[in-house]
């Protein structure tokens, strides 16, 4: 197994981030809430609120409006070199998190859905393994978050050209839990 980072933000969607209609769907990261620990299983993503209290994630299969009914992408993963390249992109508009990937991982370079090919696992500060992800696919970007991204709308040959920009991973991967586990900010992720 090889390191690939440290969890450097944890976070679930209490709602869907985008909103109206096709063709005039918005994109609002308001919904986004940032947890300390959150529980990974089959069936999604749970955080951590303030309280103690479990949040239940938009894409887990138990969220009354769950996005995900069929368990197949129940967590994300993004990494924060991703971040890095979207904010030389698009400017101080993108924050970490501002995706809505559920785990995100400090990285020093571009990650590659072959990089993932095999998996990830989520180890504790011991190196205890936590849970295990099954990388599914890459969260291909969307028309309201590249809209947002740039600020509003914008025409379409530059909308294609971000889209293109953003798809191939660097808006973060799908992925289902393998196991059930508990992790925090600072445990760290290792390539299967």
């Amino acid at each position: 197994m090889r390191q690939l980072g440290r969890i450097v933000r944890l976070q679930i969607q209490r709602s869907t981030l985008k909103t109206g209609e096709k063709p005039q769907r918005r994109y609002d990261p308001a919904p986004i809430c940032p947890v300390d620990h959150l529980a990974v299983g089959p069936d999604g993503v749970l955080g951590q609120g303030p309280d103690g209290a479990w949040l239940v994630d938009v894409h887990h299969r138990a969220h009354p409006a769950t996005k995900n009914p069929d368990g197949e992408h129940g967590v994300s993963l993004g990494f924060s070199s991703h971040y890095g390249l979207m904010r030389e992109r698009f400017g101080d508009r993108i924050t970490l998190g501002c995706a809505g990937e559920n785990i995100i991982v400090e990285t020093p370079r571009r990650i590659a859905l072959e990089d993932l090919e095999r998996g990830v696992v989520l180890l504790g500060a011991d190196d205890g393994e936590l849970a295990r992800l099954e990388v599914l696919q890459v969260a291909h970007p969307c028309r309201p978050f590249t809209g947002w991204a740039l600020g509003g709308r914008v025409e379409a040959d530059i909308l294609k050209e971000q889209l293109q920009f953003l798809d191939g991973g660097t808006r973060g991967y799908y992925c289902r839990g393998v196991g059930s586990g508990i992790v925090s900010i600072g445990d760290r992720v290792g390539l299967l």
